[in-house]
């Protein structure tokens, strides 16, 4: 090959016979097709695939745009002639143009968040912190349009190129509508869709001047600060405790259960448990408003409780009950038969509440052998007892 073929060979490679992009990637958004010192031949073929559109861009200037199709350059039927100026050689000549394929697909799984808290008013909390993050969707909906205000003239453009000044956009819009629609922190997880549809909405005005649209937008979790998440947490449990009388009831009953298992309590330990119990029973009042109020405000009237009087200070007390709840002592105490009579009487008891004896144990008078409650003549000895008088 001589050099005359090599220079025409040379010329004929520097002219574009098909303009195509294939895109490879996930998150580009344009790319300028590689025609630096090359010309588009006439009669040359255009390939725009689904999602993408051909920008064909003259001086500077937007000339014509192609959605998805197939195209042949020359003077017949393609538009972008007639946009291109003056031909110095005609349409059988080459012409030189820059072309960009926008990728007007959907961008999905986009990430924003709240890099800071957002200051807001709250119903329930007064002011209050919130952190929010989510995702959304979106593509490019004018591909002049983007060119003309985002991309401009660089060869390559990736979501991640306009990613912090659509967060931005985001978090500005996001704010401004939790302070408009003022729905209390407590109502925020019932409202994240309808948050959502505001907020796309807001966000396409001002993406609009970019070229581009919000298809979807979800907001996944507003938080609060980890403080008002440990006072949630304390105003759950008590909301679980469902009636607060009958819990208190109840830990009071757990306490002297375990006070009666404890051998070594002894009794200051069920003195306090006594005083502990009675102030459980005033917290109970308390938090129950009392009987009265509760009759009051239509419920109805509970029957009295069976009471039992406390062996000690004789003190009423709920039938049942192990300790005394005004002095502590033990309620319930073991039974010794008289030493005269037989009668049944409390355990520590010094005369009989039947016959009125001295309740100390009798000898007998013969041999000095305790006498059995009640025995007219020693077991022993046979000697006969001697009635003693009380």
């Amino acid at each position: 090959m001589g050099i005359i073929d090599k220079v025409k060979e040379a010329a004929l490679n520097q002219f574009i016979e098909v303009i195509e992009w294939l895109d490879e990637s996930k998150d580009t958004m344009l790319h300028r097709f590689p025609v630096a010192g090359q010309e588009i031949k006439n009669g040359a073929q255009l390939i725009v695939r689904d999602s993408q559109s051909a920008v064909f861009v003259h001086e500077g200037q937007v000339a014509d745009v192609f959605g998805p199709g197939k195209y042949t350059i020359d003077g017949g039927n393609t538009p972008i002639l007639s946009k291109l100026g003056a031909w110095k050689h005609g349409f059988n000549s080459p012409f030189k143009s820059e072309v960009y394929f926008v990728n007007t697909k959907q961008f999905t799984d986009m990430k924003w968040g709240t890099s800071n808290p957002i200051m807001l008013r709250d119903a329930d909390f007064g002011i209050v912190r919130l952190r929010a993050f989510g995702a959304y969707s979106m593509h490019v909906s004018d591909p002049a349009t983007f060119i003309k205000e985002v991309a401009g003239t660089n060869a390559h453009f990736d979501t991640e190129d306009i990613d912090v000044q659509l967060k931005r956009a985001i978090v500005t819009e996001f704010t401004d509508a939790l302070g408009e629609m003022k729905i209390p922190a407590l109502d925020l997880a019932a409202q994240y869709k309808e948050i959502g549809d505001i907020i796309r909405q807001k966000i396409n005005t001002d993406f609009d001047a970019y070229g581009l649209e919000v298809t979807k937008f979800y907001v996944e979790n507003v938080s609060v600060p980890k403080e008002v998440e440990e006072a949630l947490d304390k105003r759950a449990s008590m909301g679980a405790l469902g009636d607060v009388s009958k819990y208190a009831q109840f830990q009071a009953a757990d306490a002297m259960r375990d006070a009666a298992q404890n051998e070594g309590g002894g009794a200051g330990l069920g003195a306090g448990l006594g005083a502990g119990m009675a102030v459980g029973n005033q917290m109970v009042n308390a938090m129950s408003g009392g009987g009265q109020q509760q009759q009051q405000s239509g419920g109805a009237a509970q029957p009295p409780a069976q009471t039992i009087a406390c062996p000690d200070c004789g003190k009423q007390n709920a039938v049942g009950a192990k300790f005394c709840a005004d002095c502590g002592g033990k309620m319930e105490v073991a039974k010794v038969p008289c030493v005269k009579c037989g009668a049944e009487l409390r355990e520590g008891a010094k005369f009989c509440s039947e016959c009125g004896s001295k309740q100390e144990k009798m000898k007998c008078t013969g041999c000095e052998i305790e006498l059995a409650p009640g025995a007219k003549f020693c077991a022993e000895c046979g000697t006969k007892v001697e009635a003693s008088e009380g």
